[in-house]
């Protein structure tokens, strides 16, 4: 099967489309051709798949790109057996594809992103929820959706298929230390930065280094720059999934921070899996899918929304435990493999891929 991949968003590199999806395509034998923004953000094709450049779609700056990647869908859509987009604004798009079957990954509560977005005046919101609603009627009509939540699967046929962003899950991880705390993932104010900081400069009395991995909108990119220059974290910027997974080994903790938005309420923060599948105890904002998991799993501590104090004390309670410590880091491993394995989600994943593809 040949796989035409399509994002003008999202980096080449994203964990979901290709530490998970296109790995999984390639080790199941299929063809994969990627159509992203290489060269926005300075990155070569990852190994095995075709690159075809597009410039990036970012804040209002989307017509040029749009009109790119309508050209190379009508002229590269009909060497492929099936179509994967990944953006929602891809699907203004899909009269160019043809007869080729497509597949539409919706990687987040679209609608409900929307307030999030701050180059989206707010007189605009009601137009955009609107648009939002169309281009998600039109994916119904035309494509395989895939969802990678429940949340919103009401908006959408009973056809949909659910693909979780679980995460591979390795057999054998490190047990946690004392010396590291890590945050893997974007950073901006929603996503709890200034609280991430504010834990950050703490710490730094404890002799606690935490280690930063993941993208920054400007706004939180000056912030870390300056905690970065005062000794209190360390900034790694964006970081290939694969590389960032290794960094979090025998950390003493994961952070997870987010802020009490629509858009994060019922969904399950990747970092979260991916801490609990290297053995990472997770500290996590009570949004309820988040918590409820890492309750469940006894994976880690709850605390209050922007709160730097009870990080600070969840975070010493686990350096000063070493039993407490160790427990929320196997039982967090031992739920992620059996609950939030890639290794099973990408079976379903492939075989969504090659159903569309034969015209099921």
């Amino acid at each position: 099967m040949k796989v035409l991949v399509v994002t003008t968003v999202h980096n080449p590199y994203d964990a979901r489309i290709t530490k998970r999806q296109i790995e999984a395509l390639l080790q199941a034998g299929h063809e994969v051709t990627l159509i992203a923004p290489f060269k926005d953000f300075k990155a070569n094709p990852p190994k095995g798949v075709r690159g075809i450049n597009v410039a990036r779609s970012t804040g209002r700056h989307r017509v040029k790109s749009l009109l790119q990647v309508r050209a190379l869908l009508k002229s590269h859509a009909p060497e492929n057996d099936v179509v994967l987009l990944h953006d929602p604004e891809l699907l203004s798009a899909i009269n160019q594809i043809g007869e080729t079957p497509v597949v539409f990954d919706v990687h987040e509560d679209t609608r409900a992103a929307l307030s999030m977005k701050p180059w989206l005046p707010d007189y605009l919101g009601d137009a955009a929820r609107s648009l939002v609603d169309r281009l998600e009627k039109r994916a119904d009509e035309r494509a395989t959706v895939i969802l990678a939540e429940t949340s919103y699967q009401s908006r959408f046929s009973p056809d949909s298929v659910v693909v979780p962003n679980s995460t591979w899950v390795p057999k054998k991880v490190s047990k946690p230390g004392v010396k590291k705390v890590v945050y893997l993932g974007s950073l901006t104010y929603a996503r709890g930065a200034s609280t991430l900081i504010a834990v950050a400069g703490s710490l730094k009395g404890l002799s606690i280094e935490v280690d930063v991995i993941g993208s920054a909108d400007a706004r939180t990119a000056a912030l870390l720059q300056k905690a970065a220059k005062r000794g209190d974290l360390t900034w790694h910027d964006f970081v290939p999934n694969d590389e960032a997974l290794l960094m979090l080994e025998g950390a003493l903790a994961g952070l997870s921070l987010l802020r009490d938005e629509a858009n994060y309420r019922y969904s399950l923060p990747t970092k979260i899996v991916e801490y609990m599948a290297h053995g990472v105890p997770v500290i996590t904002t009570p949004l309820p899918v988040a918590r409820d998991v890492v309750t469940k799993a006894g994976a880690g501590e709850v605390v209050p929304f922007d709160d730097p104090v009870a990080v600070v004390k969840a975070i010493t309670r686990l350096r000063d435990d070493k039993s407490w410590r160790e427990r929320c880091g196997k039982s967090g491993h031992a739920y992620a493999m059996s609950s939030l394995n890639w290794q099973h989600d990408s079976v379903k994943f492939v075989k969504t891929l090659e159903k569309a593809a034969s015209g099921w």
